[in-house]
């Protein structure tokens, strides 16, 4: 199988079965490769930095085999190749283009990683670096992924002072209508309490009037002369 079929079906996540034909597996249970979310890395020259890979299947592998390229404008080579027997084993190497790389995965306790840790860097380092795998026990079923490294003099200091005037803004805002609510809170309470206060006191007046009005006229009732 050319070089090109085998990208072609390794983006596809397709397997053709013994019979001819095509038929795609979910997503969700075929073969993928992951470099992690960010589609670039920064590193500072002379340094070293972690390219990350990781792979999954749902059917397991058998003799998987997984290999990094590197690839830039003007050049691609294979920095790495080998194997894995199965899930309790770790990766062999069989080539190694560069004593600057080690393999820093493993493949034990399905941790499935592949990574690889580049040091010494150079300026000459910036490029696409390609994690591929394939998996015989899934018909040879291959994926990839590529992440770009790009080696920097130094790293630019990210500037958060607009960050912080926002976040601090955004804060006071929040504290401010919350203390507003509060407020509303204690004086809808004093109103209520208030209002409570004001009832009791009718309720109360209203009856010691009426008591006062029955006993005066309970007492005129009394001193009434009788008629003969």
């Amino acid at each position: 199988m050319s070089e090109a079929a085998r990208e072609g079906e390794a983006s596809g996540a397709s397997l053709k079965p013994p019979g001819g034909g095509l038929f795609l597996l979910p997503a969700s249970l075929a073969l993928e490769v992951s470099v992690g979310k960010a589609a670039t890395i920064y590193a500072v020259n002379g340094t070293e930095v972690l390219l990350p890979c990781t792979f999954s299947s749902c059917f397991g592998f058998h003799n998987l085999a997984f290999s990094w390229s590197y690839n830039s404008s003007d050049a691609y080579r294979v920095l790495l190749s080998g194997t894995v027997k199965n899930e309790k084993s770790d990766p062999r190497l069989h080539l190694r283009n560069d004593d600057r790389i080690t393999l820093e995965g493993s493949t034990k306790e399905k941790m499935n990683n592949l990574s690889i840790l580049l040091r010494d860097l150079d300026f000459g380092d910036t490029g696409r670096y390609t994690c591929h795998v394939r998996n015989p026990k899934e018909k040879d079923l291959q994926h990839q992924a590529t992440i770009f490294l790009q080696v920097v003099d130094k790293l630019e200091e990210v500037d958060n002072t607009l960050t912080l005037i926002i976040l601090s803004v955004v804060g006071g805002v929040v504290g401010l209508l919350v203390l507003i609510l509060l407020i509303k809170k204690l004086v809808t309470f004093i109103l209520k309490k208030t209002q409570e206060k004001k009832k009791e006191c009718l309720v109360s007046s209203s009856g010691n009037d009426n008591t006062e009005n029955g006993l005066q006229g309970s007492k005129a009732e009394e001193k009434a002369p009788s008629k003969a």
